[in-house]
């Protein structure tokens, strides 16, 4: 029982942070799958991917239904999207946990300075 509270702290923050920002529910489900729910790392950064796309559909959809479309402006970007996703799924399963580790804390520190210092 304790553990399906977990998923459900997980995922509602995941959903808050994707749906206040339009992004970064990431950053709290990658170490919370690890900790609390104990998945393997990689494993971890996978499942991460795969709850964030229907997170991201329904808060995309939940903005349609209050008047927003941005469907022009995001179009370019969702090409080079799924393109980048291609790549990296290659990428990802040459990469070393430690690597994968740095490249995740490097993410966060670029995104936390930006944030900071409002560029």
């Amino acid at each position: 029982m304790k553990k399906r509270y977990r998923y459900l702290i997980a995922g509602a923050l995941a959903g808050l942070t994707n749906g206040l920002f339009g992004a970064g529910g990431g950053l709290f489900l990658v170490p919370l799958l690890i900790r609390w729910i104990g998945l393997e790392e990689k494993r971890a950064f996978a499942t991460s991917v795969a709850i964030m796309l229907p997170l991201s559909v329904a808060s995309y959809v939940i903005f349609c239904f209050k008047g927003g479309n941005v469907w022009g402006d995001a179009l370019p970007y969702l090409i080079g999207g799924v393109l980048g996703g291609l790549l990296s799924a290659k990428f990802f399963s040459r990469i070393s946990t430690v690597w994968l580790h740095r490249l995740f804390g490097m993410l966060i520190l670029y995104g936390g300075v930006k944030a900071v210092l409002l560029l």
